[in-house]
């Protein structure tokens, strides 16, 4: 039986449905502009590049997911003659990619034609879209199958003038005329208004027939194998973007950033970021196969028992709006979400430390049958200088000691402690564990921030901030020259009552210096405006590795990346020409000793002038409910919700113990009304008995 108090009247017990949340609404789902970790949550399920991650094998290993095989590779010299993959003098690679046959689009209106062969809904009138409000409204939907020119579409459209695509500036750097193409479609969109990208053709990726297509980067790019497991490189029909392109679809922000259109294992059928966000199983989808090999303990967990069995295993996703984690925290208590991480105010609710330091569940949680699940992540959170900015940025031994100063006062140590329960390390540069190029112990230490001392790193003391503060010219936080106390500016996008006490902490560090901090707080996406601009002076950010090699987070410093100048991910717009000299020599490099010398230049380098705060690497904690099968962290691929299973009969029967009505204070309430009722019955009898029995004169 059902629980009363469900949240989700509209569940069937014939569907397997997965419940999670949101706080903030994805801004972009269209695979060439997303690249934040609340949206690939959802392009990961919808979407399908060449290749993905094995969702239970490690270290993490690429296999095909909408390609056939893996890439055939030739290398050539600068006159294109093949030559040996040790060669010397190759100057270019070239990718051939084979696609799987019969694979289906989702159902879509772009894909619709009339009896007479035209498209249906790619010249909607003003009358035709005013009873419009969002996809659903259109009668019919349509598919097609998908072809090699599709995914070189895609590569077309990271360089179109109007999509600002997030890695342009990294892939014009690989791709073989990529940059020049970016620089034709700038023109002619500035001459012609309009770009069809199917008129202009990239000189470096072509499509050989309609399931083959082929990539050609400069030199030896090894790492290009990972790109092609992002959703960058995920298929794109120009008919999709054909029928978003219309004014009045626009308008009603009908468009590729709010319904993807892929061809993967869900689809988006509901997109209210008010309420909430539905994922359904793509009744077009191809079909994919649960895995059948793992690690050695898989079998043992439980987690090859639904080896060879179709995916996917749910049929549909609900994401519902939570603002504040106490409320997704007492609805995931009650068994109405799945999944939950856990934040500080549930920590102790939920998880017991042993006096070795061990973390294990408490006793509620194992009551409840909850499970576990932890995993270092290949994470870096900092808070970055914007290298632009007149006081705190540049490259001046008073600017890097500014800098150095404050990263000393912001106790990284202390925040773990308080906001992370511990689960986390302090960071010393720029590449987390796991990851090569990471070094622990005494080598490891950020010589600017610690010091060795006991067998251990130990942060600098204020006084030596204070110090550094003094040199750059701000002795006790006030400009040496005017007299004026020091203000910097941070801007946030932490708000309400459950970042009060972190925000609060910001100030206090900044305090040991005597520098006044103002935060300036606005919505994600106002705030991820802003650092694309380069309108901030320091702000808060983090980075979820996309593939386990150093490049991924070197490269958030190189300058050529830069934010504010070419669209890059280096949002501090960081520029040191020994650094981008080395990272262009290291990045198409093996694992070699050679490159890990490479690596430790770099880190110094950037520990020196210090463009970031090195905050710290988190371990993540993330707690299931026992109807939950088949959960494996998998820190590389966003698409593993296809391979989770949920045992619906188990949710039911719990969800109903654990929210079972309360019935004795409405039984106090009935007593207390009686109470108060009696009274007057006893004088309405008693008025009346007298009336009967006494009748007037």
């Amino acid at each position: 039986m059902k629980a009363i108090n469900s949240p989700y009247p509209e569940a069937s017990s014939d569907e397997s449905i997965l419940y999670s949340a949101f706080s903030l609404r994805p801004k972009h789902l269209d695979p060439a502009r997303s690249y934040s970790a609340n949206e690939a949550i959802i392009t990961g399920q919808v979407y399908e590049p060449p290749y993905q991650y094995h969702y239970l094998k490690r270290p993490y290993q690429l296999e095909p997911l909408s390609a056939s095989a893996m890439p055939e590779v030739v290398y050539l010299d600068k006159d294109d003659n093949p030559v040996n993959a040790n060669a010397k003098n190759i100057a270019f690679s070239v990718y051939s990619i084979p696609i799987k046959h019969d694979i289906l689009y989702q159902p879509h209106p772009a894909f619709v034609k009339d009896e007479n062969g035209n498209w249906l809904y790619h010249h909607l009138t003003d009358e035709q879209i005013a009873n419009v409000e969002d996809l659903a409204d259109f009668e019919k939907t349509g598919t097609r199958q998908l072809v090699a020119a599709d995914f070189v579409y895609q590569i077309k459209r990271l360089a179109h003038p109007e999509v600002h695509s997030p890695i342009l500036g990294v892939m014009a750097e690989h791709i073989v005329g990529l940059k020049e193409y970016a620089e034709q479609l700038r023109a002619i969109r500035k001459e012609q208004g309009e770009v069809d990208l199917r008129q202009h053709e990239i000189s470096g990726v072509k499509t050989i027939d309609d399931y083959h297509y082929q990539i050609k980067v400069y030199g030896k790019y090894p790492q290009l194998d990972y790109w092609l497991a992002m959703p960058f490189f995920a298929p794109i029909p120009w008919e999709a973007e054909e029928f978003y392109s219309q004014p009045g679809l626009i308008n009603k922000n009908i468009t590729l950033d709010w319904y993807p259109v892929g061809t993967g294992p869900f689809y988006m059928t509901e997109n209210d970021p008010n309420r909430r966000m539905v994922l359904t199983k793509n009744p077009n989808f191809h079909g994919e196969r649960y895995p059948a090999e793992g690690e050695d303990t898989d079998k043992q967990n439980g987690l090859l028992d639904d080896a060879g069995k179709p995916l996917p295993m749910i049929d549909k996703i609900v994401f519902t709006l939570e603002k504040e984690n106490t409320s997704y925290w007492g609805k995931f208590m009650q068994g109405y979400y799945d999944v939950s991480g856990i934040s500080s105010d549930s920590f102790e609710q939920a998880v017991n430390i042993s006096t070795s330091g061990e973390f294990g569940l408490s006793d509620e949680m194992k009551a409840k049958g909850i499970k576990l699940e932890t995993a270092i992540a290949a994470t870096s959170f900092y808070t970055g200088f914007n290298m632009l900015d007149p006081v705190v940025g540049g490259y001046s031994e008073r600017a890097r000691k500014l800098r150095q100063a404050i990263s000393i006062a912001i106790d990284q140590e202390e925040y773990i402690s308080i906001f992370a329960n511990g689960r986390g390390i302090p960071a010393q540069g720029p590449i987390p564990p796991g990851i090569f190029g990471y070094s622990e112990g005494k080598a490891g230490i950020n010589p600017y921030m610690y010091t060795w001392k006991n067998g251990q790193a130990e942060r600098k003391s204020i006084e030596a901030a204070k110090q550094l503060l003094a040199e750059a010219g701000y002795p006790n936080g006030r400009d040496k020259k005017t007299g004026e106390p020091l203000v910097i500016y941070m801007d946030i996008t932490a708000s309400g009552p459950d970042s009060k006490s972190d925000l609060d902490w910001m100030r206090k560090q900044f305090r040991k210096l005597k520098i006044q901090l103002v935060l300036r707080s606005s919505d994600y996406n106002r705030f991820q405006d802003k650092i694309r601009r380069g309108q901030v002076q320091m702000f808060q950010w983090g980075w979820n590795a996309d593939y386990p090699d150093p490049e991924n987070f070197l490269f958030l410093l190189y300058g050529p990346n830069g934010r504010a100048q070419f669209g890059g991910e280096n949002t501090a717009n960081y520029q040191n020409k020994d650094f981008d000299k080395l990272f262009e020599k290291m990045r198409t490099m093996s694992n070699t000793p050679e490159r890990l010398a490479i690596i430790k230049q770099m880190v110094d380098i950037v520990r020196k002038d210090t463009p970031w705060i090195w905050g710290f690497h988190p371990k993540q904690f993330s707690l299931y409910h026992e109807w939950n099968h088949n959960v494996k962290p998998n820190l590389m691929a966003n698409n593993t919700l296809k391979y989770r299973r949920i045992d619906t009969g188990v949710r039911e029967k719990l969800q109903s113990q654990w929210n079972q009505p309360i019935l004795w204070p409405l039984g106090i309430v009935i007593i207390v009304i009686m109470l108060m009722v009696m009274p007057a019955v006893f004088i309405y009898r008693s008025k009346k008995y007298k009336k009967h029995h006494f009748p007037s004169t």
